[in-house]
């Protein structure tokens, strides 16, 4: 005879402290569980909301600007180091984690256009509409943690002066070479007072600059002539052109996929590229309602931000056709520059309003240390939407966002005139199929016709 006992060691349920949690034993037998999948999808429901209630993407603003915020730049070498230019010549650095400005670097005598740090995050490249390109040394990260409440003054290490305005700089990842756009392109050596380099294509002005960061040699460049040009550093002539149907005013080169850029446009429209293919887009990202003045690709490379000249900040999937997220405040005026953080937890923006802000860029993400326990329950929450955010009550909740009146009155407008259009090109189709159509039905006819009569002719 078998006799079976039930018999369990104290050791696995006996807790080692009083503070402790208390074990619990659970069977996952589905068949002791027949309203599971009732029971996750009510979870994924709270979940779906929880995080609509906790969303405050809102960090706080930077201010010490007197005029518009026009371009920014992160510091490779330092997390928690911005680098912002302002319309009146004054760049600052902040420090993100005090909100405050660590080091000024006063002397551009006009709008400062454009910003790039180096690799190595020792130097600072800045140029402006006063046609000057200027070099600066970049405070260690010591002097930057110190707790003095006085700014560093920096002084430019060589000042170089072109004949037209810059409209852009970018400094090679991997190299000693920056690019500055204006009348023309131009390639600089920190060691030489003038260019090693110069491009031209067509007569109009380059207001963008990108390297590219898995080859250093090859940099796309937008121009105010609706183009975007490749150039290789390698060889004296550009490589290849497109030309859109409206300007582009910043491009962004995927960190995780070099091949691949997204063009950030005036007709409120991103375009996502292959730079092996350029005959047509790879993805258009919609949604905003005015000119896209910049954008900034995720360190991941899954996602990019852009600011536009309607006053809102977006988050797109780099193959979404619809942003995940859009923010905005009351004060918040037009958007010209925006950066991801260098860890990917933060968005900066600069805009007309003099202020720079600082986001979340998940607007529901709890900030400071997480427990183990909070860690486990963000990421089930998380499972437990993704698993059921195909049905309707979900999908509801977690795509609603709050616009404001303007926007959300121009986005409607834009929808009716998008599907206008759209009905206008299939009427279109329709005309000329009318009027080829007839033709064709003659052609066959008489076709059929001869051969009827030679078939006729050869019986005979």
């Amino acid at each position: 005879m078998k006799v079976k006992v039930i018999s369990r060691s104290t050791d696995e349920f006996t807790r080692e402290r009083s503070q402790d949690l208390q074990r619990v034993f659970r069977n996952f037998d589905p068949n002791l569980r027949p309203q599971e999948k009732a029971i996750e999808y009510v979870r994924a429901l709270n979940a779906a909301k929880l995080e609509k209630i906790f969303a405050r993407p809102f960090i706080g603003a930077m201010d010490g600007h007197i005029d518009a915020v026009s371009c920014m730049a992160k510091n490779p070498n330092y997390l928690k180091g911005i680098f912002s230019g302002s319309m009146d010549g004054d760049i600052r650095l902040w420090d993100m984690a005090s909100r405050r400005t660590v080091c000024q670097f006063p002397g551009h005598q006009g709008a400062v256009r454009g910003l790039a740090a180096s690799t190595d995050g020792h130097t600072l490249v800045s140029c402006g509409t006063d046609c000057t390109v200027r070099l600066w040394n970049v405070p260690v990260a010591t002097i930057v943690e110190s707790d003095d409440s006085s700014n560093c003054t920096a002084e430019p290490l060589a000042v170089y002066s072109g004949n037209n305005a810059f409209w852009d700089v970018d400094h090679q990842w991997d190299g000693e070479l920056f690019a500055t756009a204006g009348a023309q392109v131009d390639i600089w050596n920190h060691n030489r007072s003038q260019p090693i380099n110069s491009f031209e294509w067509g007569t109009d002005t380059v207001i963008s600059v990108r390297f590219n960061p898995g080859e250093p040699n090859l940099l796309a460049t937008s121009a105010s002539d609706r183009s975007i040009t490749l150039y290789d550093l390698r060889v004296s002539s550009p490589a290849r052109k497109l030309i859109m149907r409206t300007k582009t005013n910043s491009i962004a080169w995927n960190p995780m996929e070099p091949m691949n850029f997204t063009a950030a446009n005036e007709d409120c429209n991103c375009y996502s590229y292959d730079a092996r293919k350029l005959d047509e887009a790879k993805c258009v990202h919609k949604d905003h309602v005015s000119a896209v003045m910049d954008i900034d690709f995720s360190p991941t490379g899954r996602e990019f931000v852009t600011g536009s000249y309607d006053r809102t900040v977006r988050i797109f999937q780099y193959n979404g056709g619809h942003s995940r997220e859009i923010y905005h405040t009351k004060r918040m005026q037009r958007v010209f520059c925006v950066k991801f953080s260098c860890d990917a937890s933060y968005i900066i923006s600069g805009s007309d309003d003099t202020n720079l802000r600082l986001w979340k860029a998940k607007a529901s993400e709890q900030l400071g240390v997480l427990l183990p326990r909070e860690r486990k329950r963000h990421e089930y929450h998380e499972a437990v939407k993704n698993r059921y955010k195909h049905l309707p009550e979900v999908k509801r909740i977690v795509r609603h966002r709050h616009l404001p009146k303007p926007i959300y009155k121009a986005a409607s407008l834009r929808r009716t005139m998008t599907e206008a259009e759209g009905g206008k090109k299939k009427e279109g189709k329709l005309i000329v199929l009318q009027e080829v159509l007839p033709l064709n039905h003659y052609v066959k006819e008489e076709s059929s016709k001869k051969l009827s009569e030679l078939w006729h002719y050869q019986l005979l």
